[in-house]
């Protein structure tokens, strides 16, 4: 069952980031709050974390999963920025985005896609997961905590905990962060590619 953590959404505890830091590190599954829904994250080469993602989603392994990354240095040690749109991206960053691009070798190959060789980062702009990310001092892969069957993400963090706390580790509750999900813009190909309209501007991409 779910340790259930109560976190300022505007000056979240540091015991309890780094408690949670330390269930992430130790092979936790969480759910936590980002500027655009509820995410689900595990640490970076937590195989089972991974597995365990996928089945609480119901998603398969084609399935795109995301690097929410600390800040712009972080992002680009796991992606290649080109140079046509780095300053876009940059501009762009922290928001509610996810940016599709070319994966750099510190992505493990589970994590890219199996033919494009990509991977999705993203850099949240709500203090709680900063705070997280700062404590870990890596990214967490994540995905939105999204249900089978359901039309939208969850929104509370007590539901949350009520509904799937017996399949996570932790659930950090800050409050309702929206239901709308990041604006998705693919760089994988020629030119950039909206793919999800969401809470971010895509006009810088259009």
């Amino acid at each position: 069952m779910a340790r259930y953590f109560d976190i300022h959404p505007d000056n979240p505890q540091r015991r309890f980031i780094s408690q949670v830091a330390d269930i992430v590190r130790g092979g936790g599954v969480i759910a936590y709050p980002t500027d655009s829904c509820y995410a689900l994250g595990c640490q970076l080469g937590n195989t089972d974390g991974l597995a365990r993602l996928r089945a609480i989603r119901g998603l398969d392994d084609k399935h795109h999963l995301t690097l929410v990354c600390k800040d712009f240095a972080q992002l680009g040690k796991f992606a290649e920025v080109p140079n046509s749109v780095f300053r876009a991206i940059k501009a762009a960053t922290p928001g509610s985005y996810t940016f599709i691009l070319a994966a750099t070798k510190e992505v493990p190959r589970r994590l890219q896609h199996a033919g494009k060789k990509t991977v999705g980062v993203r850099i949240p702009k709500h203090v709680v997961p900063q705070a997280l990310l700062a404590e870990l001092s890596e990214p967490l892969v994540s995905t939105t905590l999204l249900l089978p069957g359901h039309d939208e993400p969850m929104t509370d963090g007590w539901q949350i905990n009520e509904e799937i706390g017996h399949a996570l580790d932790a659930v950090l509750d800050s409050g309702d962060c929206g239901t709308e999900p990041t604006t998705v813009i693919d760089f994988s190909g020629d030119e950039p590619e909206i793919i999800r309209y969401g809470a971010g501007d895509p006009a810088a991409f259009e």
